[in-house]
């Protein structure tokens, strides 16, 4: 899958988290384009370091500090993001959980498509 396409869907996910989360809002539309471009910069260069620095609590909690991680990584993005606002963690937190929803869905549903050709 193209990076045009995932990153139009991880947009589409902010604005499902945006719709359904109260402390999460986006100045227009292109600057929710602009924030899953950074999204996905964020989890490809800082994640894994603090994936592998919260190893620890990730083992101990059984992988739900993993969602802890994924709220820092959405708040991070807020924060590098001058038209993207989060009030807080748990704004951050449920808007993770959502991005991830939505993503997941849209993408299991385009690659069934592209594997029933």
């Amino acid at each position: 899958m193209g990076f045009l396409v995932r990153t139009l869907i991880t947009a589409f996910a902010f604005w499902v988290a945006e719709m359904l989360i109260e402390g999460i809002s986006f100045t227009g539309p292109f600057n929710m384009f602009i924030a899953a471009i950074i999204f996905g910069l964020v989890n490809a260069l800082i994640r894994p370091v603090i994936a592998l620095l919260s190893l620890p609590l990730t083992v101990l909690t059984l992988g739900l500090f993993t969602l802890v991680v994924n709220a820092v990584m959405f708040a991070i993005t807020a924060g590098l993001m001058p038209g993207m606002r989060v009030s807080g963690f748990w704004a951050a937190f449920f808007g993770a959980i959502i991005v991830w929803v939505v993503s997941w869905a849209v993408n299991r549903m385009i690659g069934d498509r592209a594997a029933a050709r």
